[in-house]
């Protein structure tokens, strides 16, 4: 005869402003109230203690929390209870209470003692995953995991239908193709067209069907270059064509991305624009280094730069002497070229000569580099080290905490 645990009916309750009780507030219990509150049901709590974040939720007024020890008829009212105690024996007296009074009933510490048991859950999209294996966690664990990477890559396609004409401006994040964001990597499999640049992702690229049109519009450093308004024109004419384009982009889209340029191009076309946040190299090229462009007690401040003109040149916008006597954290993006007027700068209006210096080549691909130096030595050194772009440089004091 199969054990209970076996034979679980999976169901959804709708616990909208229904009175659900939990017993207990430690970390179980902390793991269990979001998804009850985001499920919109009257939660109550009763213990005497609670964990920093379930006394923030009754702080906040999400939840009810009663500050003594359980009692029987807690359970009065109830549509769903958790026992989720440190005791066994308070557990099986929230349960034999829920057996009582027909309440479907939660056991965090031998799960074939309730009624009910908790499935591991996963959300995307409005679709909600929950998957039971027989009272063996684990299994259950990776089994949602592994449906919920299949759903947000794309491989298990949650809406087979066309997506509605209009483009997907998307951050690609700093190079590797994981560091992509989940709802970038959902629209660029969605894509009919993919206009993409050298800094986006390349091995995402591999994933798109075949009946994909990829557009290379990169703007090589001093080399070959596309130009913004025949960015704009292709992914207004191709929208107007009935496609669906993704603008695949590394980094964020506006940061230093010209992402705002070509939305606003698409707005005065009449074009729908969804923008996709990516993970700017700014700050996760110097994390693959080791170097964090905030520290405690070391920098208050971190400024990003872009170095695309030089520090005399009139189109420059940035007040190079005000940065100078900055104490925190500078990150310079595009500045490899002109790295040596950007110290010079600097150093002339007050920037130590020894501040620390962390080059970063490439972050988080196979050919990452990188290299430690100082304000008055990082030219010398970008040009011995043959540093090519795309590079980050980071400038201040947290450049050398790992050293």
């Amino acid at each position: 005869m199969a054990t209970p645990s076996d034979n679980h009916y999976l169901a959804g309750l709708d616990l909208t402003g229904r009175r659900v009780v939990v017993v207990g507030a430690g970390p179980v219990a902390q793991r269990r109230l979001p998804r009850l509150i985001k499920a919109g049901a009257a939660v109550e709590v009763i213990a005497p203690q609670a964990t920093p974040a379930v006394e923030a939720l009754a702080d906040a007024g999400e939840i009810t929390w009663h500050r003594r020890d359980y009692r029987d008829g807690d359970l009065d009212g109830a549509w769903y209870a958790v026992a989720a105690t440190s005791s066994d024996e308070v557990n099986a007296a929230v349960g034999a209470e829920a057996e009582r009074d027909r309440v479907f009933c939660v056991r965090s510490d031998n799960a074939t003692e309730g009624s009910a048991v908790t499935p591991a859950v996963a959300e995307h999209d409005g679709l909600l995953l929950g998957v039971l294996a027989g009272g063996k966690p684990r299994r259950s664990a990776g089994v949602r995991d592994a449906l919920l990477e299949a759903v947000q890559s794309g491989v298990v396609d949650e809406h087979p239908e066309p997506h509605a004409p209009g483009v997907a401006l998307i951050g690609g994040g700093p190079g590797a193709p994981d560091l992509i964001t989940v709802r970038g990597r959902r629209l660029l499999a969605k894509a009919d067209v993919v206009l993409t640049d050298h800094l986006a992702p390349r091995e995402l690229l591999e994933e798109l069907g075949s009946h994909v049109e990829v557009i290379d519009v990169s703007k090589i450093p001093y080399g070959r270059s596309a130009s913004q308004q025949v960015i704009n024109e292709t992914l207004i004419e191709k929208v107007r064509a009935g496609k669906f384009v993704a603008r695949l982009k590394g980094g964020d889209p506006y940061l230093f991305g010209r992402g705002f340029e070509e939305l606003l191009a698409c707005a005065e076309a009449g074009v729908p624009v969804t923008v996709v946040p990516g993970i700017t190299s700014a700050f996760s090229a110097p994390a693959m280094a080791d170097v964090p462009v905030t520290h405690r007690g070391v920098a208050h401040e971190a400024v990003v730069v872009s170095g695309h003109v030089a520090p005399d040149d009139e189109r420059s916008l940035v007040d190079w002497e005000a940065l100078a006597r900055l104490r925190g954290t500078l990150v310079l993006l595009m500045a490899v070229q002109r790295i040596e007027a950007f110290a010079e700068v600097l150093i002339k209006n007050g920037r130590p000569a020894d501040t620390p210096v962390a080059v970063v080549q490439e972050a988080t691909t196979d050919t990452q580099r990188s290299l430690k130096t100082t304000l008055a030595q990082v030219a010398d050194d970008v040009r011995a080290h043959d540093i090519k772009p795309p590079a980050v440089i980071v400038i201040g004091p947290v450049a050398a905490l790992k050293d």
